[in-house]
């Protein structure tokens, strides 16, 4: 804590034990302080709110306990500020928002409880922002949606409820976009077609309600679509099967009515379809048979009729059959023939 000029001290992935030294909040010209994958415990000292020129501040996968001190906050010049894989507990504190030049934020896999503070709307600065594996409860802010450069937002994992806000479709920058195992209810904004960089989006396992918008069809870039394992209602749009860099699509485990359209033949580029356990209802679309790419297709527990296709029959001669229940129709003349 005595050497003055000390602008970098990196002390990651030792096996050290014991609390941070709060005279660590005594170098004055620190820019970088790296203590990351260490066995360092105990609170996180308040004192490291006096590093003015801190840029990089990495002390995550400890075993720091206790809360976050609030005068983190005052680290005007922090680029990035990793904090994952601790146990950290009590709330996210609203100082944080102070932090204007925050480029890279991650609590990933705390304790953390509480909500989301509105205050990280100020964060104007920040490209990724994860907050994934922790307690957080209470809405999303809509004024996350101020952030106009954020390419990576992540907040899967927690006990969020309400509704996904709409103002979320602004975030024009955003790459990858996962809410996955909430509590959220509501319908999928169909703003959220507007995200024309967007090529992961993850709002599995919640509790989404209504219709798929058929506005994400317009998420060109999209290769991962998974709105797996909510309440989701009527048809699947046909608008899906523009997205032609798509490789995964995940719709099963909903409540999805009517036919499945067979404008998804267009996606070339799919790897995984899975649509099971729904109230599908038709019969399988031949065109299904052109997904050159295709390693899965579970179409299970729906009440599909008709017979297997033959172009779908020869082209998923790798795939376990098993998983579609109807058997294959014959070549000649388009009936069921029993299941080899």
């Amino acid at each position: 804590g005595n050497l003055a000029n000390l602008e970098q001290l990196d002390l990651s992935d030792n096996q050290l034990t014991g609390a941070m030294p709060p005279e660590l909040g005594n170098l004055a010209n620190l820019k970088y302080l790296h203590i990351y994958n260490t066995h360092v415990s105990g609170a996180i000292p308040p004192e490291l709110g006096n590093l003015a020129n801190l840029t990089h501040l990495w002390i995550s996968y400890n075993q720091l306990t206790g809360e976050i001190p609030p005068e983190i906050g005052n680290l005007a010049s922090l680029v990035e500020f990793a904090l994952s894989g601790n146990q950290l507990t009590g709330s996210i504190p609203p100082e944080l928002g102070n932090l204007s030049n925050l480029v890279d934020f991650g609590l990933v896999g705390n304790r953390l409880t509480g909500g989301i503070p509105p205050a990280l709307g100020n964060l104007v600065n920040l490209t990724y922002l994860n907050l994934n594996n922790n307690r957080l409860t209470g809405g999303i802010p809509s004024e996350l949606s101020n952030l106009a450069e954020l390419k990576y937002l992540y907040l899967g994992g927690n006990e969020l409820t309400g509704a996904i806000p709409p103002e979320l479709g602004n975030l024009s920058s955003l790459v990858e976009f996962a809410l996955s195992g909430n509590q959220l209810t509501g319908a999928i904004p169909p703003e959220l077609g507007k995200l024309a960089k967007l090529d992961e989006l993850d709002l599995s396992l919640n509790q989404l309600m209504g219709a798929i918008p058929p506005e994400l069809g317009n998420l060109s870039n999209l290769w991962a679509l998974r709105l797996e394992y909510n309440q989701l209602t009527g048809a699947i749009p046909p608008e899906l099967g523009n997205l032609a860099n798509l490789n995964y699509l995940h719709l099963f485990n909903n409540e999805l009515t009517g036919a499945i359209p067979p404008e998804l033949g267009n996606l070339a580029n799919l790897d995984d379809l899975g649509l099971s356990s729904n109230q599908l209802t038709g019969a399988i679309p031949p065109e299904l048979g052109n997904l050159a790419n295709l390693r899965l297709l579970d179409l299970h527990g729906n009440q599909l009729t008709g017979c297997i296709p033959e172009p779908v029959r020869l082209h998923l001669s790798d795939v376990d059959i098993k998983l579609i229940e109807l058997p294959f129709c014959d070549a000649a003349t388009a009936t069921p023939t029993p299941v080899p």
